[in-house]
């Protein structure tokens, strides 16, 4: 089954927490503290698998979940970090954050990779806050948490031509008599309702990669007839064959519907309208087809169109057509094969500064601070212990927290939570 989007959510690993320990060695009565560091938390990874074509893989499971970092133990031993979790993706894959919809990563070629999630640093082992005047510090730094982030997985296939036209005008036969490809081929509209691949092995040993994109519409780039899901299979080809059908037998004006289809990918994108096209003016072995053929190359001619009169039925045509196909990909090889869907929009780059370290409200004559940040500190801070505690409060004014709070107005004796600790205000 072709899949070609998908909603998935990521956690990194944990950062371990660092350790509280003492050297305890035989001739070393008083020995120092020895907590050693927390490792990092596994990043979430995507990765490009050439060997792919869908994104199947996600579509059952939508949680994935990186290994924490270990904990530092005794004798300043750090913990392990977490092992990173790779996720393959095919070549073409976009990940947008959902909340957001901004791309993090456009990933194309092979062994293109991206860290979507980072994991959590490692916690601070009690041996790091040993100073002068503290000589056994009975606390240590809890590890970071993990990134958590949704993403939206899309797929755009990287094909060097693609088969536009509107539907039922013989894309998939085409497609299946030059290629190896077994679409699903029927008299009725959106037979193809999933896009198709095949290789091109032409008469001169020249190859290439051709999509059928299902028939478009107008309205498709509004959305009409799952246009967006369609047309954006178009951006990566280097060339176009436009299909029309020159018989007609629908009683449609194959002129202007390769007008309307020109529309709808300007509409969608401007630099669409603009790929370069070759016109397969297709079911010619229908006697009514003569006509519309001359009138199709006396129209397109003036715009530079090279058009090719086919019938996918009986083959007539079709091997000067890929030969010719062959050739025009190799006078585009200096194209990128990229566009992107808005010029203004800009790839998203993670950047823990980005994250305030913590916010402020009040609520009920209660001053509420809250962030990442101040989870960790609490979950690092031992109140039963005088060392512990005045770190916790010099780690407050550190911050800017204590200034802040001045700020919005706190007075003495105002009550303050920070995580699940409650306390009275006193400068």
């Amino acid at each position: 089954m072709f899949i070609d989007k998908a909603v998935i959510h990521l956690k990194a690993g944990k950062g371990g927490d660092g350790a509280v320990a003492f050297r305890r060695e035989k001739y070393v009565p008083a020995g120092g503290p020895a907590g050693g560091d927390g490792g990092k938390g596994g990043d979430v990874v995507f990765v490009v698998d050439e060997g792919m074509r869908t994104l199947m893989d996600f579509r059952y499971k939508k949680h994935y979940k990186a290994e924490s970092g270990e904990d530092g133990g005794n004798k300043n031993m750090f913990g392990k970090d977490g092992a990173n979790l790779e996720l393959h993706v095919p070549p073409g894959t976009i990940i947008r954050d959902e909340k957001t919809g901004a791309i993090i990563a456009d990933l194309t070629h092979k062994d293109d990779r991206v860290v979507a999630a980072k994991g959590g640093k490692g916690g601070k082992g009690n041996t790091h806050f040993k100073t002068a005047t503290r000589q056994a510090p009975r606390f240590a730094i809890a590890g970071e948490a993990g990134e958590i982030v949704s993403v939206v997985l899309e797929l755009k296939l990287i094909a060097d031509v693609g088969l536009v036209g509107f539907p039922n005008v013989g894309k998939s036969t085409l497609l299946s008599v030059v290629t190896s490809a077994t679409p699903k081929i029927a008299n009725y509209h959106f037979t193809t309702i999933t896009p198709n691949l095949g290789v091109v092995s032409t008469k001169y040993g020249d190859s290439f990669v051709l999509a059928d994109i299902p028939g478009l519409i107008e309205g498709a780039h509004e959305g009409t007839g799952l246009g967006h899901e369609f047309l954006r299979h178009v951006e990566r080809t280097k060339l176009l064959i436009h299909v029309l059908d020159a018989a007609g037998i629908e009683g449609r004006d194959p002129l202007e519907d390769f007008d309307k289809i020109n529309q709808e990918l300007k509409l969608y994108n401007e630099k669409l309208a603009t790929k370069p096209q070759i016109v397969a003016a297709n079911k010619t072995d229908i006697p009514s087809s003569q006509e519309n053929v001359e009138l199709i190359k006396k129209a397109l001619k003036p715009k530079g169109i090279k058009v090719f009169t086919i019938s996918a039925a009986t083959r007539e045509g079709i091997d000067d057509l890929m030969v010719y196909a062959a050739e025009r990909l190799k006078e585009l090889e200096t194209i990128p094969e990229v566009i992107e869907n808005n010029e203004e929009e800009k790839m998203y780059v993670f950047n823990p500064e980005e994250e305030k370290l913590f916010t402020i409200r009040r609520e009920d004559n209660k001053y509420i601070v809250e962030g990442k940040f101040i989870t960790r500190l609490v979950n690092s801070t031992n109140f039963d212990d005088m060392d512990s505690l005045a770190y916790f409060q010099k780690v407050l004014r550190k911050r800017g927290i204590i200034d802040e709070l001045k700020e919005m107005g706190i007075q003495e004796g105002d009550l303050v939570k920070i995580d699940d600790i409650e306390f009275e205000y006193y400068d």
